[in-house]
Order: C-alpha cells, then structure tokens, then sequence
C-alpha cells in the first residue's frame, strides 16, 4: 500500500481542535444553524432600526444646504415653515417643500419612528395595512411595523442582558457550593431554598407600584430570581469534577482554589452553561413579554411585544395587531429554541463526528 506524502492529507485527518469540532457538529445541524443566522440578521436590523424605521429624513438638501435631521433637531422655519417647532416631516407643506426643484430628501424604508404620530394619517385608528402603514397602526396611530422592529429589539437586549447577570450569578454561586463542598454548599443551599420560596411576582407588583417603571429595575428583580435554575447545574459539575485527577494534581502543584477553579474546573464545566443559554434567554423575552401584557413591564411609550399583544386583546377586529405581534413573538422563540437544541447537540460528548 503507497502512503501519501504530508502534503497530500486530507483535511479530515488534521487534528481539529475541541472548539472547531463542536462548532462543525453546531453547523451539520442545519436547523440550527440557520436560525442563528436568522436571528442575527434580525438582531442588526433591530440595532439599526433608526436607519430602517425612522420619521426623520437620513439626509436632505433644502436650498443648497445640506442637513442630517437623523441627528439633528431641526425647526420647521429651516424648511419654510411659520414657527420654529420640531420639523413634522409627515407634514404635506413640508413633503412639498422637498418636491420642489433643487431640494432633496432621503428617506429611511419605513417613514414612521417608535413613537410617531401621524396626524395626517387617511383612517381612524386602528388602521389596517395599506401602502402608508405596511403593517397598519395600532390603537395610538403608532405604526404597526415601527413597534415591531424597536420592540425586538427591547426584548432582545433585555433578554441578553438577563441571561448574562442571571449566567453570572448562577455560574460563581454553583461554582462555590460545588468546589468547596460540605458546609458551605449545605448553608447556600439552604439559602437558596429560602430564597427561591419568595413569590417574584408579588415583589414585582409591590416595585412597581413604589418605584417608576423602567427596564434597569425589571432588569435588578428578574435577576434575583433567575440564576437559581444555572446555579444547580454548574453546581453538580463542580461536584463531579473536584474529584478528578486533574483537580488532585493542580492542588499537589501548589496552586490556590481559584486558580483552580479558573484555571481548570471552570473551563470542564461550562457545557451545560452555554447549552443553557439560549432557553435562558427565550424565557427573558417571554417574561418580559407578560409583564408589559400585564401593564407591569416597561414605562409607557416605550416600544413593547407585550404591550402591543395587550392591545390586540382589547381590539379583536384590529386582527392585524394580534397576527403580527404574535408571529415575531413565536418566530424568535422557536429561533431560541432551535439554537438551544442545536447548541446542546453540539457539546454533548457522546455525540461522535461522523
């Protein structure tokens, strides 16, 4: 038999390193990985939403002068107006204005922003969809599209900024009761017992009526309570990994307990952490999505799934609030869902390569 030459190995017999491994299996689970892709472009377009979504002109030109009202606040006599308020663009005298030879007005796709009121609109509100409203306008006169793509994206980093607190704090509690074990885990755990005992919700209607709504303390109390579900898991692989042999050699070496933990245990234990992620990050975005439901959520006016599905409740022949609302709620939870699976496949050690 004539063996190749080192040249002419396939790729497939190159040592694979554990992360690149995983990651192959992550992409072989095609459902999977297109929903990453998916909700990534989502995601941009949701950071982008002022270039997307947005009342005011990216650019214009009036007169021979060049403006950027995206960033610039600017007064109606800019453009030949009568009183130096905020420049209404929806305003047809305005539209006119730019028709007018020489000027010039850019757009975003959508001219309506998250908190846009269109006074000139044809149809009492709620609208259904039409050429000015894509996805009509809700019972404000706020346009339907507007909230969707701003809503998505106040879920999204509410619940990225969740799961990384909620992964925090459940990551360093787990890591102590297991690592340390004995005394210290028998104390926490009893703590935490007592703690999750609490009911969240009771505290959140009593904050809620104290305090005045807003993302940073829906943020502060579902974090108290959400780290408690990762914190058993990270726990039970400090449990099992503090008595291998890798652990005994570390200590016989001299080095501390958390260089330990840092260095060693903490690396071997974070699969069932990161294959939490997703799920961890779905139930933030539900979460938030009830309590806007329940008029417990984000401050009024501000862009909300929740607020929006409350709103289809209350006009059930405004079918058009409800299906839409809906349909990207369930879209970006079975994106979640999807990753999650794929994401778990990926760093189960059982699964070979094939």
């Amino acid at each position: 038999m004539r063996v190749s030459s080192s040249t002419n190995t396939p790729e497939a017999a190159l040592p694979v390193s554990p992360g690149r491994r995983a990651w192959l299996r992550f992409k072989r689970n095609r459902m999977g990985f297109w929903s990453l892709i998916v909700f990534g472009v989502l995601l941009a377009i949701s950071l982008c939403a002022e270039l997307v979504s947005n009342d005011r002109p990216l650019l214009a030109r009036y007169n021979g002068h060049w403006y950027a009202p995206i960033v610039q606040q600017l007064p109606e006599t800019t453009f030949g107006g009568d009183f130096p308020t905020p420049t209404d663009y929806l305003d047809p005298f305005i539209r006119q204005q730019f028709a007018k030879p020489g000027n010039f007005v850019l757009f975003a796709p959508n001219r309506y922003g998250a908190r846009t009121l269109n006074y000139y609109a044809k149809a009492p509100n709620p609208a259904a969809p039409s050429a000015d409203n894509w996805l009509g306008t809700d019972e404000r006169g706020r346009d339907l599209l507007a909230q969707l793509i701003y809503g998505f994206r106040v879920s999204a980093l509410f619940g990225l900024a969740l799961m990384f607190t909620g992964t925090a704090l459940g990551v360093l509690t787990g890591a102590i009761q297991g690592f340390f074990a004995g005394k210290t885990d028998l104390t926490l755990q009893r703590l935490i017992e007592i703690w999750s005992s609490m009911p969240d919700l009771y505290l959140l209607i009593i904050f809620s009526s104290i305090f005045q709504p807003s993302l940073a303390l829906l943020l502060i109390l579902l974090s108290a309570f959400g780290w408690m579900g990762l914190s058993d898991y990270v726990r039970a692989e400090f449990l099992r990994n503090r008595q291998l042999d890798y652990v005994r050699a570390a200590r016989a070496l001299g080095l501390s307990n958390w260089q330990i933990i840092r260095r060693h245990v903490l690396p071997n234990s974070m699969t069932p952490v990161v294959t939490f992620l997703p799920f961890r990050m779905s139930a933030a975005i539900l979460a938030l999505t009830s309590l806007d439901f329940l008029g417990l959520g984000v401050p009024a006016g501000t862009p909300s799934l929740g607020e929006l599905l409350a709103q289809g409740k209350n006009n059930i022949d405004a079918w058009w609030i409800s299906l839409s609302t809906f349909s990207v709620l369930v879209v970006t939870l079975l994106l979640l869902t999807f990753m999650g699976d794929a994401l778990r496949d990926a760093l189960d050690p059982r699964k070979a390569d094939k």
